[in-house]
């Protein structure tokens, strides 16, 4: 009888450990370099590619991995113009364990860098590299595997502060933008940082594609800068930048665009990003949840129905002649992050956030999928300065549907941290 108690006694210490392990907090990070060898054209655009003679810096893509009591989430970075949903897909599809539906893929927006849509040109031709697609599918996959696989104990820092000037601006409107800046900091037992999340809206477009360059832009001297000053790998997650909020490059008569101006962007992007989340709290073993949906939005666009229709990548419309795509809301500690597929004008950003409901509320454009610009139907085609971006929206209630869809799905879900 004796023995038999002190077995059911140590078998319940080991399910109390166990227990206790699988619901703390933990974080992983990997990155892959997936620039092209030989290099391939690069694009800013539906308009087509532009041959790449040489290259600065590495295109990357990067995998932050967090895991508490049963939900694991997988948040990537990849330096691309857009990663359809299409892609997504595949690359979830390699992934074993993280949900395919906790998997949320956000493209920078970096204009240098090979097209990953299958643009289709006014000659009928794709000159996307299906082959070169394909194998950064397979390394994006690889790097949330090996994230899965570096996990360990981790606490988070969550900050959110106005960045510097001459990081970014609105070419439309110098000063409609966003100036906030969103870090979330993951850091180990000893709290050395494991990786620092930026999240902040800014076209990666100083480098362009007229240069014949393939280039990382602004976020390569950033991930080094934050790298290098001890913030661990660098993730960077767009926001609301669309129509257009760019990179700050204004000379006294011309844009500077050179990799001695992404360098400078890219650094005080880092050096901002480090200031903000230094003297954030410290939050252990942090609450997280994470939900997703499927939007339907109308597909208007003579444009976007091109691409969608004449692709290789086989886009696919709904019964109803729609377009859809997933939407995820985590909720991290006082945090709440909402995806958004495409390219959300800065006054859509503005009330997402404030109609979220987290203490600090990220919004990570371009994420999920990539489907051009979303504005508000009393800006769609209203005067000529938008009629660019509504050319290249899916309709005019794009951006009606998301905001209304997307908060009503956030309203109903428990708000993180006891908001």
């Amino acid at each position: 009888m004796k023995s038999l108690t002190c077995m059911l006694i140590a078998f319940a210490l080991v399910q109390m450990v166990s227990v206790c392990a699988s619901a703390e907090f933990r974080a992983g990070a990997a990155v892959r370099i997936v620039t092209p060898d030989p290099l391939l054209p690069v694009t800013g655009g539906a308009g087509g590619a532009e041959p790449a003679t040489k290259k600065v810096g590495e295109l990357t893509v990067r995998a932050l991995v967090l895991d508490k009591d049963g939900t694991r989430v997988a948040i990537v970075g990849a330096d691309f113009l857009g990663f359809p949903g299409i892609l997504c897909e595949r690359v979830r599809a390699k992934v074993k364990d993280v949900p395919p539906q906790n998997i949320m893929i956000g493209s920078t927006h970096a204009h240098s860098a090979p097209d990953m849509y299958g643009f289709v040109g006014k000659d009928g031709q794709c000159r996307a590299d299906l082959k070169y697609i394909d194998s950064v599918c397979a390394k994006m996959a690889d790097a949330i595997n090996e994230a899965v696989e570096k996990l360990q104990p981790a606490a988070v820092k969550i900050n959110t502060d106005n960045a510097k000037e001459k990081i970014a601006y609105n070419y439309y409107a110098p000063e409609l933008y966003d100036r906030r800046m969103n870090i979330l900091q993951c850091v180990d037992a000893s709290g050395k940082p494991i990786a620092t999340l930026v999240n902040y809206a800014t076209h990666p477009e100083i480098i362009g594609d007229s240069q014949g360059i393939l280039s990382p832009d602004l976020c390569g001297p950033l991930y080094d800068r934050i790298q290098e000053k001890g913030g661990g790998t660098g993730i960077f997650m767009n926001s609301a930048q669309g129509g257009m909020v760019t990179a700050d490059c204004r000379g006294p008569d011309r844009d500077v665009q050179t990799w001695d101006e992404c360098i400078r962007i890219g650094n005080l992007m880092a050096d901002e990003a480090l200031r903000i989340i230094g003297s954030a709290p410290l939050q252990e073993n942090p609450d997280m949840a994470c939900w997703a949906t499927t939007l339907k939005f109308p597909l208007d666009s003579p444009v976007i129905a091109v691409v969608l229709e004449n692709s290789p990548l086989g886009y696919k419309m709904t019964e109803d002649k729609k377009v859809a795509t997933q939407v995820n809301v985590v909720n991290l500690g006082n945090a709440q992050f909402l995806t958004i597929p495409g390219e959300a004008l800065p006054n859509v950003g503005y009330y997402l956030k404030r109609k979220m409901h987290g203490k600090f509320n990220f919004l990570f454009g371009l994420t999920n999928d990539a489907f051009g610009y979303m504005l508000a139907k009393v800006d769609w085609n209203s005067f000529e300065r938008y009629s660019y971006v509504t050319r290249m929206c899916l309709g005019e209630m794009t951006a009606e549907v998301f905001m209304d869809e997307a908060l009503k799905f956030a309203d109903g879900l428990p708000h993180p941290n006891g908001q």
